[in-house]
């Protein structure tokens, strides 16, 4: 007797099967566990019941869909600039001052680490100066001697000096005495001889003592230099900011020139953005800016614009323009104000992302949004 299903069998069983676009519905209720005893029996009448939950769903969900898109468009006009002003993103950059040495030397000692605050005039590091001190004793040395040697040489001046003026009166008596008859010819001629020797000797020394006095000047000059060499020696900080990068460790030598530490300068920190060429060409030299940054998006930072690229260039690959069209871009620089910075350096953080904003017309008014202190909403 065959196995197989009779006609009579595949009637049946297709009386039982639901019809195709309940399938997936079927299989989704065969997932949820059975309903407890006395709960409604499922059917055609339940899947109905859901369908209608489902379509009462869709019903709320919809108009908060709509509302929470409207919300999001208002939110977007808000923050959409008016006429009359640019922005740009970049990141919080400050002028950097490298601490390198004057002359070559093996570095003694560094006395700060990366990261730390300093203050102009504030010692940072030294230079091993065992070599320099010892020249700088024998160009004193050598100072002292030639002073001396132009006291001697002023004593002789002044001996010379009298003997000329005893010799200068030894001629006057002689010509005189020639005059009057009672003197010989060959006695004025030996007094003119000794007072023409009293003055050579008289010239020489003052010429001895202007060496003297040159070689003074040379030492003298000798131990100046040694003198700021020493004094070069010592790293100090030229400006108040924040020790960036450690370049050199104590022992190692150095060349003239050879960088110790990097320090960036924390009353200039400014934003570099690009603009392209219509926006650009609105801006001025001084005019009012605005940052915000990612890091704190509630907070207004007052800027001015301290530098305006004079040729353009093409878009970094870092900027985000609107049109890949704007190809030319100029660099601008928003600094922000040095007494702020004064007051905040120690909040002072180079790296940070944001955005920046730039008043091409000074008769338009600030957003509300982006006054100075002011949250951004």
């Amino acid at each position: 007797m065959s196995e197989g299903n009779t006609p009579q069998d595949k009637d049946a069983v297709a009386a039982v099967s639901p019809p195709p676009q309940d399938q997936a519905l079927v299989r989704l209720e065969s997932r949820v566990p059975a309903p407890p005893s006395g709960s409604p029996p499922s059917g055609p009448g339940r899947r109905r019941g859901r369908r209608f939950a489902i379509g009462i769903l869709l019903l709320v969900i919809a108009p908060a869909g709509a509302g929470g898109g409207w919300y999001w468009w208002q939110q977007q006009r808000a923050m959409a600039l008016p006429p009359g002003f640019a922005s740009g993103n970049g990141r919080i950059e400050a002028e950097q001052v490298d601490i390198a040495t004057k002359t070559p030397g093996r570095l003694a000692e560094v006395l700060v680490e990366e990261g730390a605050m300093v203050r102009a005039g504030q010692v940072l590091g030294r230079m091993d100066t065992r070599e320099a001190e010892a020249a700088l004793r024998r160009a004193q040395a050598q100072l002292g001697l030639t002073q001396r040697m132009l006291e001697a040489r002023q004593a002789t001046a002044q001996q010379q000096r009298s003997q000329l003026t005893l010799a200068e009166a030894e001629l006057e008596r002689a010509r005189s005495l020639f005059e009057s008859g009672y003197g010989t010819r060959q006695a004025l001629d030996q007094r003119i001889g000794a007072w023409d020797a009293a003055a050579a000797a008289l010239s020489a020394a003052m010429a001895q003592i202007g060496e003297a006095e040159q070689a003074i000047r040379a030492a003298a000059e000798e131990v100046e230099r040694l003198q700021v060499q020493l004094a070069d020696s010592v790293l100090t900080a030229p400006i108040d900011g924040r020790v960036q990068y450690r370049l050199a460790n104590p022992g190692e030598v150095l060349g003239a020139g050879g960088r110790v530490l990097t320090l960036l300068d924390v009353t200039n920190v400014y934003m570099a953005v690009f603009l392209p060429t219509q926006e650009a060409g609105r801006v001025a030299i001084g005019a009012e800016g605005r940052i915000v940054l990612d890091a704190l998006p509630n907070y207004v930072i007052p800027a001015h614009v301290s530098f305006l690229s004079p040729q353009a260039q093409f878009t970094p690959k870092a900027v985000e323009t609107r049109s890949e069209r704007e190809r030319l871009m100029f660099r601008v620089k928003l600094r922000i104000e040095p007494d702020l910075l004064r007051t905040y350096a120690e909040q002072v953080r180079t790296g940070l992302p944001g955005t920046g904003y730039v008043r091409l017309d000074p008769a338009v008014a600030w957003p509300a949004r982006l006054q100075p202190g002011r949250r951004v909403s």
